[in-house]
């Protein structure tokens, strides 16, 4: 049921954090692996480790807030592989600034590399997964998409964005066999989340004493909820949004 042989999965910012973390999974399950990042040194270290875990995977490059560069990506999947059975749209940034601080420019970088991006790759997507009978496609939210914090209004308006864009996405494309979800990760500990626990103070004290597991989490601890995902085990599962937080957004 939760087999993925024979599947292939696309990982936007699969080279590092969480993407590696739900990369590694699949490959795991016996997906063979697309890296699409920017960062060629990272990408070759990650499809490394990806095929220690027995995964035919390979890197491309893609800058996900251009149409056309996106549209090349999945051209090139196309010829390469035959086929798409699973999009994770995970590539992501963030400027830690309040609303009053925060600039336009700085505004659409946010949006665009998060939201925008994952509506560039579902789309490009569609046709892939439609031509193969099927498919999975799992948006990487925020536990920012349930609270507000003061320091990332771009960041959590985009991936409240992300849990919208997942409904309406799974309500367009159930017909075709397609089932969109979204992960909504707490507090992970990644490149991007030291650089909060360094702006932001008292933060990793508060995410510790306010989680029930006690920790942070880890990139590995997103694996598990991808397989189910993109999996056979999700065919009756569309229009979601999981947290994997440890229990932080149901805490009192």
């Amino acid at each position: 049921m939760f087999d993925l042989t024979g599947k292939v999965a696309l990982v936007t910012g699969g080279n590092g954090g969480i993407g590696l973390g739900m990369a590694k999974g699949l490959a795991q399950a016996g997906a063979r692996v697309v890296v699409a990042a920017r960062n060629a040194d990272k990408s070759a270290a990650a499809v490394d480790a990806l095929r220690a875990l027995g995964s035919d995977a390979f890197a491309l490059s893609v800058d996900v807030t251009s149409e056309a560069s996106v549209q090349a990506l999945f051209d090139a999947v196309r010829e390469r592989c035959g086929r798409l059975d699973i999009l994770v749209n995970n590539a992501g940034s963030t400027v830690r600034k309040p609303v009053d601080q925060l600039s336009l420019a700085e505004w659409n970088q946010v949006m665009d590399t998060n939201l925008t991006s994952a509506f560039l790759c579902s789309r490009a997507a569609h046709p892939l997964m439609k031509a193969a009978g099927g498919g999975k496609v799992i948006n990487i939210g925020s536990m920012m998409s349930i609270f507000g914090a003061p320091y990332a209004p771009a960041y959590g308006a985009s991936k409240g964005g992300i849990v919208q864009l997942t409904k309406a996405t799974a309500a367009s494309w159930a017909a075709d066999g397609i089932q969109v979800n979204a992960i909504l990760p707490g507090w992970i500990q990644t490149a991007l989340t030291d650089g909060a626990r360094e702006q932001v103070a008292g933060l990793n004290e508060r995410v510790i004493a306010r989680a029930p597991a006690g920790r942070w989490g880890q990139p590995d601890d997103l694996a598990g909820t991808a397989v189910f995902l993109a999996s056979a085990a999700s065919d009756f599962v569309t229009g979601t949004a999981i947290p994997v937080d440890g229990g932080y957004s149901i805490a009192a």
